[in-house]
């Protein structure tokens, strides 16, 4: 029984890996279940046993791209600095790998208009809200209340999709997030109390 879960796990990730190769540099709408299949040595019938469909294997690499991030970004060293220098730095590094070629046609530019708005921002949440909410009470002190604490932090991950949506479609595969980081530091000191 363990060596056929084995052999299961084993096709998965295979699938997965070709699939993501795949969007990446074809993109969603040009690839097809025949050729994630080909790619990952199985049989069309073996993709369809591991995910029901090619927007359920989109939707799970666009979530393990976002585990990915948020991983990197939680595993940075601390950074020095005032709270808002810390949390742009974060949102920074955030930015830059969002932007890596390997990351960026299956998050920024096909995720939003595959899995719909609502999916895509759901899938982010799940990684990193609960990060910019953290960050806007450290940022906001203990005199903020919840409410206030959650609609500042919805605000910042407003401008952050905004920020990483325009590097994504942005012609310059270089272009700077250090730029979008700057202006955020700006942003942040609005939150500190008066």
């Amino acid at each position: 029984m363990a060596r056929q879960a084995e052999r299961r796990a084993a096709t998965s990730a295979a699938i997965l890996a070709a699939a993501r190769d795949l969007f990446r540099a074809e993109g969603y709408e040009a690839v097809s279940i025949d050729d994630i299949a080909a790619a990952a040595g199985c049989t069309k019938g073996a993709f369809y046993h591991h995910f029901p469909t090619k927007q359920a294997i989109f939707d799970q690499l666009v979530d393990d791209v976002q585990a990915e991030i948020a991983a990197e970004v939680s595993s940075r060293p601390p950074a020095t600095g005032e709270g808002e220098d810390v949390m742009a730095g974060a949102i920074g590094a955030y930015l830059a790998a969002a932007n890596r070629p390997d990351v960026r046609r299956i998050l920024l530019i096909d995720g939003p208009v595959v899995l719909g708005w609502r999916r895509w921002r759901q899938i982010d949440d799940a990684h990193f809200a609960g990060m910019v909410r953290a960050g806007a009470a450290r940022l906001m002190g203990p005199q903020a209340s919840a409410v206030e604490v959650d609609a500042a932090a919805r605000l910042v991950l407003g401008a952050v999709m905004e920020a990483a949506l325009a590097l994504g479609d942005a012609a310059d595969e270089g272009a700077s997030a250090v730029d979008y980081g700057v202006s955020l530091t700006r942003l942040l000191r609005g939150l500190r109390p008066a």
